[in-house]
């Protein structure tokens, strides 16, 4: 049985398996938090609509800092415009599993 952690993170990950449970938390807490609302694009992109405010802009911002340096295959935007905040999530095709799960998982723990 796979634990959440290994949903998100394929072979390519180079977390430390020891921290990927850690990482999963911070993700749980940014989604419950801040998440206002989860959009599906396609299969390889995610739109993240979260409360327009400077430290959530700056939590974001560091987390997906972190997670690019272990699963390189992740392509983050963080956008403010007109009053929003945006974390649009991309991945290549063979990925696009991950960000399921990724998805799944904004859904069911934002506010």
């Amino acid at each position: 049985m796979n634990t959440e952690a290994e949903l998100w993170a394929p072979q390519a990950c180079t977390l430390p398996t020891e921290e990927r449970p850690l990482r999963v938390a911070e993700f749980d807490a940014l989604f419950g938090e801040a998440v206002q609302k989860v959009r599906r694009v396609d299969a390889t992109s995610l739109s993240l609509d979260l409360q327009p405010r400077s430290e959530v802009a700056a939590r974001a911002a560091d987390l997906v800092v972190r997670e690019t340096a272990c699963c390189s295959f992740f392509t983050f935007s963080l956008v403010a415009t007109g009053g929003s905040l945006q974390l649009e999530v991309k991945v290549p095709e063979q990925h696009a599993d991950v960000l399921e799960a990724l998805a799944t998982r904004a859904e069911g723990m934002s506010a």
